[in-house]
């Protein structure tokens, strides 16, 4: 199965003109809510898409409206979502603090807008339903896409095709990893600011490190496996970290309803010079390594096989959200990435707590 076709890609295919009731061949008109460094990077990308113009921006605050008009010259400036969502656009790009995602998600279901959204999909077991729930009654002539770029990077298409294949046989076990530094603490701002602008540090507004940034590794082995890990003891720890109430490394073993064991581990330690962001699928007739970088695979008595990705990815998945709300190759990516999301926040519970959680245990939270 190419990975191309509509079936391997989750796609509802529609008449455009029951997408937009515009010409295919129009630029798809994109309101960005959050123009913070993710956001304005990948608005840019967008902007760089010839069927795509940044249209209409949002931000409460002033220096982040001033630096995306300097960048978007004449578009249309709101500080309250909610109207943004209330004008014309045709998209909405929700690239907020994590906390935000599930109430602008819901809003912007119920506006009818093509929804790119950031990761993760929530922050907390509540979250992760809402989304859910708006995701299940969104319009489907709606695309609806979060941003787990690896879904939608080619060469990991690849590869998960090549495990779906069956010719390294199925999957016996898995680990992953993202090791290496974290972001960078903002100065500059008064007291009152503090916590939206350095969001990421405090786990009720980010969901710690293991929600907003290692949600990625998490979903994409909830993909490749087609399902998700039913129980995990975790452990996390703050090694150097004296800001904030995040955790700086974490170890958790996940396990699957069939015995499965998903082995993880995670770091945010600076100036080690060391960083690894992976997933091995180990089968049984070899194993495949997959990253942003490419992948690789190995058989016993072969010589690897390596696969290189020389380029952003998320450029595949805006390119992808932008064929498709213009031509009516829909999909709804929200149910997937509320159960990803859930698979990260059952780990960081489990982290938090000292014990095992399990997947009915978290869902029910």
């Amino acid at each position: 199965m190419k990975c191309t076709s509509a079936a391997a890609a989750g796609y509802v295919i529609l008449n455009p003109q029951l997408v937009r009731g515009s010409q295919t061949n129009s630029a798809l008109s994109l309101g960005l809510i959050g123009c913070g460094n993710r956001g304005m990077h990948v608005s840019g990308i967008f902007a760089r898409n010839e069927f795509a113009k940044v249209t209409a921006i949002c931000d409460i605050y002033d220096d982040k409206i001033k630096a995306a008009q300097a960048k978007y010259s004449g578009v249309a400036v709101f500080k309250d979502y909610k109207k943004l969502l209330a004008s014309d656009v045709d998209a909405v790009l929700i690239a907020t603090p994590a906390f935000l995602h599930p109430e602008m998600f819901e809003a912007a279901v119920d506006a009818k807008k093509h929804i790119y959204m950031e990761k993760p999909a929530a922050v907390n077991p509540a979250g992760c339903r809402r989304v859910k729930a708006a995701a299940l009654r969104a319009d489907p002539n709606k695309r609806i896409t979060v941003d787990f770029q690896q879904r939608y990077g080619k060469d990991y298409r690849r590869a998960y095709h090549i495990v779906k294949s069956g010719e390294l046989g199925d999957i016996k076990m898995v680990r992953a990893s993202w090791l290496g530094g974290g972001p960078r603490i903002k100065t500059g701002h008064s007291a009152s600011e503090e916590k939206i602008r350095n969001w990421f540090f405090y786990r009720e507004l980010s969901g710690d490190i293991l929600v907003e940034q290692d949600c990625h590794n998490l979903d994409v082995v909830n993909w490749f496996t087609g399902s998700h890990p039913v129980r995990v003891n975790g452990y996390g720890n703050r090694a150097v970290r004296l800001y904030g109430n995040v955790f700086d490394d974490l170890a958790c073993t996940f396990t699957f309803d069939n015995g499965m064991v998903f082995s993880y581990a995670a770091s945010q330690i600076p100036d080690t010079g060391f960083r690894t962001v992976e997933e091995t699928f180990i089968c049984e007739h070899g194993a495949i390594t997959t990253s942003r970088k490419g992948y690789t695979i190995i058989r016993p008595g072969k010589k690897p096989v390596q696969v290189k990705t020389n380029y952003d990815i998320t450029q595949d998945a805006v390119n992808e959200f932008v064929e498709g709300a213009r031509t009516g190759h829909i999909e709804n990516a929200g149910v997937a990435a509320a159960e990803s999301t859930l698979t990260a926040v059952m780990a960081l519970w489990s982290c938090v707590h000292g014990r095992e959680f399990t997947w009915k245990e978290i869902s029910q939270a």
